[in-house]
């Protein structure tokens, strides 16, 4: 019996009770186990243990960069490219996959050598989101394309209005510069409008404005965030400025 087929037995109701986590069930539930080892762990067992989850965590990352592309484009069938690939990285980014290995509870289950368990390993993003990677090579390897995608959908794809929305708010600035250069090649303004709190904790208060018209208004700790807030609120609510309107020759200043 090898080590792996050990740890297998070792470790069988952890695997099932995994398996119902994320709704997958393994033909060969050694690569599942492999997905949880450690390099640590495997290089402090020597010979009797060769296999880490290095390379099924190299598959993963291909796996996952052509299953949530694909499922975003069924999604999202007129987005831009560019959105898309803006989108799919936040989804596939280091600290969302561990946030993800958190949902599925994938941390207890990690085989690490004992100094990553010493320094807490099984909560560090870098370890968990390539374990998360590592699981999704397996399922690949396990049950191909088909059963990643649905994993995947399981997953990752209930993630992606609140990624998508997080993006628009990060970059509301620039998508409402452009969406006004566009109709009236001129972009809007940003007034400080109050200044409140303690030195230590003060909140400040910005209006977006256009041809001196307040758009609106948005609060946070520091100035950027307030202005991001108060574009993401025109950028997201957009068309019922009548902006398009607006940018016909006649009757502009009208509209506005």
């Amino acid at each position: 019996m090898t080590m792996l087929e050990a740890l297998v037995i070792k470790n069988r109701e952890d695997l099932v009770l995994f398996q119902e986590r994320i709704d997958y069930h393994f033909k060969d539930i050694s690569l599942l186990q492999e997905a949880f080892i450690h390099s640590s762990y495997a290089f402090e067992q020597g010979k009797d243990l060769r296999r880490d989850n290095e390379t099924l965590e190299f598959l993963g990352d291909a796996v996952l960069d052509l299953t949530v592309a694909h499922a975003l484009y069924r999604r999202y069938p007129a987005m831009e490219e560019g959105e898309l690939t803006q989108l799919r990285a936040a989804l596939v980014k280091e600290s969302h996959l561990a946030r993800m290995a958190r949902q599925v509870d994938i941390g207890p289950a990690l085989l690490l050598g004992r100094g990553e368990e010493h320094s807490l390993g099984r909560n560090k993003n870098s370890i968990l989101s390539c374990a998360f990677e590592a699981v999704m090579g397996a399922i690949f390897l396990d049950g191909g394309y088909d059963a990643a995608d649905g994993v995947v959908h399981k997953l990752v794809v209930p993630w992606f209005e609140e990624r998508r929305k997080a993006l628009e708010v990060a970059d509301a600035k620039s998508r409402l510069q452009a969406m006004l250069q566009e109709l009236f090649n001129e972009g809007p303004t940003y007034h400080l409008d109050e200044t409140s709190g303690p030195d230590h904790d003060k909140v400040f208060r910005v209006s977006v404005r256009f041809r001196g018209r307040i758009l609106a208004c948005g609060e946070a700790k520091n100035k950027k965030k307030a202005e991001q807030q108060a574009a993401a609120k025109v950028v997201v609510d957009f068309d019922s400025y009548n902006f398009r309107q607006g940018s016909q020759e006649e009757g502009d200043n009208d509209n506005l």
